[in-house]
């Protein structure tokens, strides 16, 4: 079960208009086997897009949102699915 937090999610939108550093803001829980699992603003739209689409496929969705470079947003992502992975929350056929 997930949830996005719509006011947190506001909150994190303004804040990357106003330049500040939200990686720390959670905008979403996932609850997954008695646990719950924070996820920040590029997390939660990671996570949106893991439904089928490919490595490449997500960083391109991405790249529209974030004002970051490539290289930065695919080592994030990778990062975040391997995450993702290790906590058995996704997972590639």
């Amino acid at each position: 079960m997930w949830r996005e937090e719509d006011a947190s999610k506001e909150d994190a939108l303004k804040g990357l208009e106003k330049g500040e550093d939200v990686s720390g803001m959670g905008t979403s829980i996932i609850l997954f086997h008695g646990e719950m699992h924070s996820l920040n603003l590029l997390g939660t739209e990671i996570w949106k897009l893991c439904d089928g689409k490919t490595f490449d496929e997500i960083v391109s969705e991405l790249e529209d949102s974030f004002d970051v470079e490539k290289e930065v947003l695919e080592r994030d992502v990778n990062s975040f699915v391997a995450n993702l992975k290790g906590l058995g929350l996704v997972y590639e056929e």
